[in-house]
């Protein structure tokens, strides 16, 4: 075989590949569908009000929620807009440097997140754990994290980082408030 020869995927990895791929389609719809039906919520709205819920004081710079969530700014800059025109957050200028902006999450936000976790958190597990033994929730802990490592070598997301903090709490935030889980 040359450098240039492709190393083609076995049967039972094509197998795995295969329904990989369709789970990454599948259940972000799923995801979307449960949070409009009951918040008139994307899952990525969801995300950044649950990241914001967790956060000390409700509150990142734009750069970190962006970060934290995986969009670029204009991305999180337009959906920002849209939960501020729906009074969940709210923007302002860092009194410590003017060129940073913070998003706050609101009380209204704050309710949402309170109200609309359950229900996410149901279909979370009715979708996936409650569909897996013990065993094969640590495998798939174990390849996630395998996977993610190659994805996020740096850590950007912090989800290397959660298994620990949910050591603490299982299923539960990772604020003292008590947030939802995304």
């Amino acid at each position: 075989m040359t450098a240039e020869d492709p190393r083609w995927l076995s049967p039972g990895e094509l197998r795995a590949w295969t329904r990989l791929e369709a789970v990454a389609e599948l259940l972000p719809v799923a995801l979307d569908q449960q949070l409009q039906r009951d918040a008139s919520l994307s899952h990525y709205d969801y995300l950044v009000l649950a990241k914001l819920s967790e956060a000390p004081g409700r509150t990142l710079a734009m750069s970190q929620l962006a970060a934290a969530t995986n969009a670029s700014l204009p991305r999180l800059s337009h959906v920002a807009a849209r939960l501020e025109d729906r009074g969940l957050l709210g923007r302002r200028r860092s009194p410590e440097d003017r060129r940073t902006t913070l998003a706050t999450l609101t009380e209204s936000g704050w309710r949402t997140v309170q109200a609309t976790a359950p229900g996410h958190v149901a279909q979370v597990r009715r979708l996936v754990f409650d569909r897996l033994s013990a065993e094969q929730v640590d495998q798939l802990d174990q390849i996630a994290l395998a996977v993610l490592t190659a994805l996020d070598p740096d850590g950007r997301l912090e989800a290397r980082c959660t298994a620990t903090q949910e050591a603490v709490a299982p299923g539960r935030p990772h604020t003292p408030e008590g947030a939802g889980s995304q």
